[in-house]
């Protein structure tokens, strides 16, 4: 039931997909320019990626039923007044409403997906906490659960009964984002101190993996909210026939790769990731897939001249990009623990915040400098480039060194980390040698 819901509540966070698609019609009818319709897909980034603490802190205390109410608000107080500004057109609201509006959809998206996570990666049925310890969540008499060894678990204390989020979610009420924690794990395959808070800033571990999801999600943001931008200037050059109701199913098409193929990455990283595990092997090995094909779609960008191949783009940026977030989650558990994996994993995902501003903007900088105002002769009109590749290929020279650049990163992890199990095993040597 759990698993089902989650995976419901996840598919609604998807809309900031379908921005590409729907942002340069957006656009076109509010005479915004290339920047600008970047800056309010950045502001929805922004709200996606900065939401992470204090929504996995919410997540976090009170359990992932109010990640998913504050989720829902926020996407409502987001879509309904940029549906407004659509209709109102030029002038009706400014960039400042329209990034707010952009920031509060990514809000919503963050806050219910990380809900989603928190009870699929860390959850397990076994590990309750009292709910005593717990805020009421309402239907407390409903569905309550009884474990018979929760009275050992907790050093002798009777837990009493235990409701159905506290049973499926474990969470430490006492916690706060400032806390230095590390303590150690009660979850049977973490064995090691778990650390979240502000002790993740002095893990060396925490910024290899910071860094490594900033350089490849920022790779992977510049085409998924540019790849209807990327159609329309391939159809401007290819055919100058092509209407524009044809220009837009064909953007609708490529948002539909992008994130049917993010599913598949997502899907096979997660599957692919257990297995190496299983078979002794890094789980970095799925972020040098990742790196590798966010290199290939790099270079796709920057020799497509055909937009009917332009699914080579798409296609493979969802799955580079699906299959970095199809693993990142059970790389920040392995590391840091899953109990505080709401704030850890929050924490990991401000890293996109910086790059994907920087590559975003550089791309809409670009093929504003690229494009021109071409009147319909009735007094309308619309910003175009008409170049091809030209429009915007400058920008993908940028992404083909973060591509590179998070190879070399996920290798020297793999070396890393191997050297670490190394040490670890010389000191288990030790202690038997001694004993």
């Amino acid at each position: 039931m759990s698993v089902i819901a989650a995976t419901g509540i996840a598919l609604s966070c998807g809309t900031n997909y379908a921005y590409s698609a729907w942002a340069p019609q957006f656009a076109s009818r509010l005479h915004l320019t290339a920047t600008q319709q970047n800056l309010i897909g950045n502001f929805g980034n922004i709200g996606m990626y900065a939401m992470g603490i204090p929504g996995g802190y919410l997540i976090d205390r009170r359990g992932p039923r109010w990640g998913v109410f504050a989720g829902v608000l926020a996407l409502a107080c987001g879509y309904f007044p940029l549906r407004a500004a659509y209709l109102a057109g030029p002038g009706g609201y400014g960039m400042p409403w329209l990034c707010l509006m952009g920031l509060m959809t990514g809000m919503g998206s963050c806050t219910a997906f990380s809900a989603a996570i928190k009870l699929v990666k860390a959850s397990s049925p076994y590990e309750a906490v009292p709910t005593d310890e717990r805020p009421d969540l309402g239907r407390r008499d409903s569905n309550r659960l009884r474990r018979a060894s929760d009275h050992e678990r907790h050093g002798g204390r009777s837990s009493g009964e235990i409701d159905e989020t506290s049973s499926l979610v474990d969470s430490d009420s006492t916690s706060t984002p400032g806390d230095l924690l590390e303590r150690k794990s009660h979850h049977p395959h973490h064995p090691k101190p778990e650390v979240t808070g502000l002790a993740l800033l002095h893990t060396p571990k925490f910024w290899q993996l910071f860094i490594m999801l900033g350089l490849l999600c920022g790779v992977g943001l510049m085409t998924i909210n540019n790849i209807g931008n990327n159609a329309r200037s391939l159809w401007h050059h290819y055919d100058d026939t092509a209407s524009d109701d044809f220009i837009q199913s064909r953007q609708l098409l490529h948002v539909s790769i992008l994130s049917l193929a993010s599913f598949v990455g997502r899907l096979c990283s997660g599957i692919g990731s257990d297995w190496l595990i299983h078979h002794h092997a890094s789980r970095f090995w799925t972020l040098v897939a990742s790196a590798l094909a966010f290199c290939g779609a790099q270079v796709v960008a920057l020799t497509l001249e055909n937009p009917n191949h332009l699914f080579y783009l798409s296609g493979l940026t969802g799955l580079a990009y699906g299959a970095l977030f199809g693993v990142y989650p059970a790389l920040v558990a392995d590391a840091f623990g899953p109990s505080g994996l709401g704030i850890n994993w929050g924490a990991m995902t401000m890293a996109p915040v910086l790059s994907g501003n920087i590559f975003n903007l550089a791309y809409g900088r670009i093929l504003d400098a690229h494009s021109h105002f071409q009147g319909d002769g009735k007094g309308g009109g619309e910003v175009r480039c008409e170049e091809g590749k030209a429009c915007y290929g400058s920008a993908y020279w940028v992404t083909v060194g973060a591509s590179v650049v998070g190879v070399g990163w996920s290798l020297w992890c793999i070396r890393l980390e191997k050297v670490g199990r190394m040490r670890e095993a010389r000191e288990v040597g030790g202690r038997e040698h001694e004993g």
